[in-house]
């Protein structure tokens, strides 16, 4: 068997182990079994692609190399030890701006060694210079619009930048614009490569990226990172044209993919629209929000809020962002133990964005040792917040305003979200009364059977169990 057919099969092998890997992924009771796939099938991608590379570079090549992947390794062992839950999806959206990075670079490559050097001076036929030419283009502009686009994201997420839309005059019109200008520069180039019009399509991708993440609002941000990670698979995928890598071409593919269809899953979850979010906010003027006085909110001990689950039949808990800050996870989830054991029904409502992350809440509470069977998704409990005693909102905000349904001139206007406020009593866990991700004033805050209490998460929680 020669080495060209040990690496079709090890990259045969590796592709259906990603498959595999994301069918576990799709659900809570498999989702370790799809990461070990994941990890196998990646180890046998690379140990091809480094037993093929070997045999066509030179030794000094080898060794840079072995450098590069001990560095990379190194970088992510430390990366991934160090991360908190709440870190998680601004290291992701960091990650992807280094796949789309590799794009452009992998494209300017090709232009250098084919296009730059002429027809009559490599092995590309000319017949197919210009194939070789749009596959440059194409691969440059995707990099670079993920690589800008997901700093960005990554600003926004860590806190760095605010989440607020950026809205320029015309801003639809801009990205428009953009997108012509890509096709005509992709024509010339195709006819006539030039570095002159590779630089312009890399500055235009470059702002275009910048652009559109800038001009998409914090409470879409989720969706946001969802998309980043399909970008950055098809420009993995544009890149593996570009270095006739058969492995490099599915990966790219099902990432792009997966990651789509996700995010076309969270927009009608969200009752936004698809083409809404990817392009930047097209349709999305920005609502501002509400100066209404909503009145005064009612305060909550630690013990009153015991008093209240000691004789509550049934408890939902809806978590949000704030109780991964807190970490507050592992005292919910012992929370959970100790009115189960007291025979009180305890469910958790997820809503499809809480957090800043696809599925982060699921991961704090499967990390927690939470039963799958008691932690529902939004459509599933919806329902059921008429007939439950108590209401736990641990650091949500946005995903359980009623601003959502009831006010059309708010910026989260039809965006479904957790009925709490249909409880016989409600206990929100907030550090002050700041409005959240999305800069929405909640009025949830203020009704009747509203109780905030204030404080980190963690240790109300803890407070609740002594008093417990």
């Amino acid at each position: 068997m020669t080495a060209t057919t040990a690496s079709s099969a090890a990259y045969i092998v590796a592709a259906l182990l990603f498959i595999l890997s994301l069918a576990g992924l799709s659900r809570h009771e498999s989702a370790k079994t799809g990461n070990v796939f994941g990890i196998a099938g990646m180890a046998i991608a690379l140990a091809a692609t480094i037993a093929l590379a070997t045999r066509s570079i030179a030794a000094g090549g080898v060794a840079l190399l072995a450098t590069a992947m001990v560095i990379g390794a190194t970088i992510g062992v430390w990366r991934a030890r160090r991360v908190e839950m709440t870190g998680m999806p601004e290291l992701i959206a960091i990650l992807h701006s280094f796949v789309g990075l590799a794009a452009v670079l992998v494209g300017w490559n090709g232009f250098w060694s084919v296009e730059r050097r002429g027809a009559a001076q490599n092995e590309v036929a000319s017949s197919l210079l210009g194939i070789h030419s749009g596959e440059v283009v194409i691969g440059v502009f995707i990099g670079a619009v993920t690589f800008t686009g997901s700093i960005v994201a990554f600003l926004k997420l860590s806190g760095r930048i605010k989440g607020n839309p950026l809205m320029l005059p015309a801003h639809n019109w801009l990205n428009l614009g953009a997108l012509v200008a890509f096709v005509a520069l992709t024509a010339f180039f195709v006819a006539r490569p030039s570095l002159g019009l590779l630089v312009g399509v890399t500055a235009l991708a470059l702002v275009l990226g910048w652009h559109l993440v800038a001009s998409i609002g914090g409470g879409d941000m989720p969706v946001v990172v969802s998309m980043l990670n399909s970008y950055s698979g098809w420009a993995a995928a544009a890149s593996g044209f570009l270095l006739d890598n058969n492995l490099l071409i599915i990966t790219g593919a099902l990432v792009g993919s997966s990651g789509a269809y996700l995010s076309y899953i969270m927009c009608k979850a969200m009752n936004r629209s698809f083409l809404s979010v990817i392009a930047g906010g097209f349709g999305n003027e920005g609502a501002a929000a509400s100066d209404q006085d909503y009145g005064e909110h009612t305060e909550i001990t630690a013990a009153e809020t015991a008093e209240l689950l000691r004789n509550a039949k049934s408890v939902i808990i809806t978590p949000g962002y704030g109780m991964a800050v807190a970490q507050a996870q592992n005292p919910v989830a012992e929370l959970t133990r100790q009115l189960r054991a007291r025979d009180v029904e305890v469910r958790f409502g997820i809503h499809p964005v809480a957090g800043r992350l696809p599925g982060h809440m699921n991961v704090l509470l499967a990390e927690a040792k939470v039963p799958y069977d008691i932690v529902l998704e939004m459509d599933e409990i919806n329902d059921d917040f008429a007939d439950t005693s108590v209401v736990l909102v641990i650091g949500a905000n946005d995903t359980v305003n009623p601003a959502a349904m009831e006010d059309p001139g708010s910026p989260i206007a039809g965006m479904p979200v957790l009925h709490v406020w249909e409880a016989a009593d409600v206990v929100v866990f907030k550090r002050s009364m700041n409005t959240g991700y999305a800069g929405v004033q909640n009025p949830l805050f203020f009704r009747d059977n509203t109780k905030m209490l204030f404080g980190d998460a963690r240790e109300r929680v803890d407070d609740i169990l002594r008093a417990l």
